[in-house]
């Protein structure tokens, strides 16, 4: 895939990553960007990059095809980042079923990754185009 250019980080997105740990903020800047890829190739449209809870978030706002993308890092386990997803879908337990041991599941709301490994590109790809069309794939497009 081309390298895409990413959009510039909003200023409190920035301020928020800016607290994290320099692994963590390594790990994210690898996450968002395959957030931004994936929703290019995926062609959801135009992502929206914000704070939610106080984390960096991100929405398909323009074609609302999928459920919002937050990633954060927690002091409670530093040595894990990680993605969450809306709670209320059945995306967590989808992820689970498919990738049963490559990530650390919290409930039904979270996967984390080991801030010391690299990013499984492609379980990652596949985790966060899940999360990308969950409405389109519940409708049926």
């Amino acid at each position: 895939m081309e390298t895409l250019a990413l959009p510039d980080m909003p200023q409190d997105v920035k301020a928020v990553f800016a607290t994290y740990p320099v692994a963590a903020q390594a790990k994210f800047d690898v996450l968002r960007e395959i957030i931004f890829e994936e929703a290019v190739r995926l062609e959801i449209g135009a992502l929206h990059e914000t704070l939610k809870w106080g984390e960096p978030s991100y929405l398909t706002s323009q074609s609302k095809a999928g459920s919002t993308i937050r990633m954060a890092w927690k002091q409670k386990i530093p040595n894990q980042c990680t993605l969450f997803f809306n709670c209320n879908t059945d995306l967590v337990e989808r992820m689970r079923e498919a990738f049963p041991s490559e990530f650390h599941y919290s409930g039904n709301r979270a996967v984390s990754l080991d801030l010391a490994t690299d990013v499984p590109e492609l379980l990652t790809r596949a985790v966060v185009a899940m999360a990308s069309t969950y409405h389109w794939d519940r409708a049926g497009w």
